[in-house]
């Protein structure tokens, strides 16, 4: 399923008072471009930042995009319309995936239950007739007490020490319970697709061949 895209449904509710980077593939340069949107149009900002992990790595990201200079590309409308592959003009501009080198990070927090499980599954080390007495001895010394603790606490520092000298520590505890968030790597950047992209799609010519 395809559909058109214009800024009211795509921009945030704030419209571009906010800092928006992009990419964009421009037909009169062949290649990717690194842009900025404003109220006034889509600014190409790849003198100063030639890919958006070197915006990422700058030491203000934000400040640096407002204050980059560069030349206006087009507007943001028109950008967008004609970015789904079913209505673009490929000697136009249109929008790309805004991730091109780094990998995609993900943060998140884990259910206290979720822990429990991860703990004993990494006790038990796969063999299911050692799951069952695992469980118990890991209910019996956490279950009750992950739930109400909170993450960096010295509460939650004390249960850690005592889960170490128990040989129960596990880095999945040290996700819910520990001071620092959940920070991890959830995909690579060439499985990423652009606004309006199909996902999951496949040749449907393709299939034919290999079902033949």
């Amino acid at each position: 399923m395809t559909f058109p895209l214009d800024p009211t449904a795509t921009l945030p509710t704030d419209g571009t008072n906010g800092t928006l980077v992009g990419r964009v593939w421009r037909p009169d340069v062949e290649g990717p471009s690194i842009v900025a949107l404003r109220a006034d149009g889509c600014y190409d900002v790849s003198r100063a930042f030639p890919t958006v992990r070197d915006v990422c790595e700058a030491h203000s990201p934000a400040a640096a995009i407002a204050s980059a200079k560069g030349e206006r590309i087009g507007d943001i409308k028109s950008i967008l319309a004609n970015t789904p592959e079913h209505f673009r003009d490929p000697a136009k501009p249109y929008l790309l995936a805004p991730i091109d080198l780094q990998a995609v990070k993900a943060a998140g927090v884990t259910f206290a239950t979720s822990l429990l499980e991860r703990v004993i599954e990494e006790q038990a080390r796969g063999e299911p007739q050692r799951a069952a007495a695992v469980r118990v001895e890991v209910e019996v010394a956490i279950a009750g007490v992950v739930g109400s603790l909170k993450p960096g606490s010295p509460e939650a520092a004390a249960l850690k020490q005592l889960l170490i000298a128990k040989s129960m520590w596990s880095k999945y505890l040290e996700v819910g319970i520990g001071p620092d968030a959940e920070i991890f790597t959830k995909s690579q950047p060439m499985s990423c697709v652009g606004l309006g992209a199909a996902v999951g799609s496949c040749n449907q010519r393709a299939v034919q061949i290999a079902a033949a």
